[in-house]
């Protein structure tokens, strides 16, 4: 709950951004995502005109740089794995392959939404008072809708699961073009409308409300590339229906072409977060 001596920054419901007097005169700044990602407290003792960080303790330091190693190292060679696959599609042998190749590529996906999700459930919380990042007992799961990094990463996670249907079902063999897109057409756009929002809120996030460019901020050029590979498998998701009528995509080239691009997004976004640690 917002105090008096409080200021609150964001969008509808969430907070990203927070500023409070401290006891000592002081002022603090808490942010989401620098607290999550960085661990990371904005301070500015009175009279003073500069400000300064305050970092997290040592044990809440330790957990984000793991964790965050995990996500970017599992994104990294998750987006690889579906840019070859999608390239083999595009230009290789055949779909069997490529079928293996993305099956191995989202349980990457699954191990980075996961570790995601977990650095959101063990943030450092604030102590108001101290003005300052206090660590609390590790947790493997919390349930926590109103806070705008645990929605954003929660769907991301529930995005890789659902890719995981649709994944899993790509291995099987002598479908009809219903059962496809029953069951690897449908789970394949719900995953990217899951991505397509968790990337907007990551967006909200980042910017503390409507999503504008911030090209001098690293945490926005890993959203912003995350969302356009987000978008681009949409497109790709799109382009992949079978026509009852036909037995044949929409557009195979597109679906290829999008799921390569949007991969790459993905990949890159995965090096870009190895930088953004404690």
């Amino acid at each position: 709950m917002v105090g008096p001596k409080e200021h609150a920054e964001g969008a509808g419901p969430f907070t990203t951004r927070l500023t409070w007097r401290l006891v000592d005169g002081g002022t603090a700044v808490w942010e989401s995502r620098q607290a999550r990602k960085r661990g990371l407290l904005t301070v500015r003792a009175e009279g003073e005109r500069e400000s300064r960080s305050r970092r997290a303790d040592s044990v809440s330091v330790a957990r984000m740089r793991r964790l965050n190693a995990v996500a970017a190292s599992a994104f990294t060679v998750g987006g690889t794995l579906f840019a070859v696959g999608a390239g083999l599609a595009q230009f290789g042998p055949g779909d069997v392959t490529s079928a293996w190749i993305y099956f191995a590529g989202g349980l990457f996906f699954n191990t980075g939404g996961y570790a995601s999700l977990l650095q959101t459930v063990n943030t450092p919380r604030r102590d108001s008072e101290a003005g300052k990042l206090a660590s609390h007992r590790w947790r493997w799961w919390s349930y926590e809708p109103a806070r705008i990094d645990w929605l954003s990463t929660f769907l991301l996670f529930a995005g890789t699961l659902v890719f995981g249907i649709n994944l899993l079902s790509s291995l099987l063999q002598g479908l009809s073009v219903h059962q496809v897109n029953r069951l690897i057409w449908a789970p394949d756009v719900v995953g990217c409308v899951l991505f397509l929002v968790s990337g907007h809120l990551a967006l909200v996030e980042v910017c503390h409300g409507r999503p504008r460019l911030r090209a001098h901020e690293l945490a926005w050029w890993i959203v912003a590339v995350n969302q356009l590979g987000s978008l681009l498998f949409m497109v790709s998701a799109l382009a992949a229906f079978t026509r009852p009528a036909t037995g044949a995509l929409v557009n195979v080239d597109i679906a290829n072409w999008g799921t390569l691009t949007g991969a790459v997004c993905f990949a890159v976004g995965g090096v870009l977060q190895f930088s953004e640690r404690p």
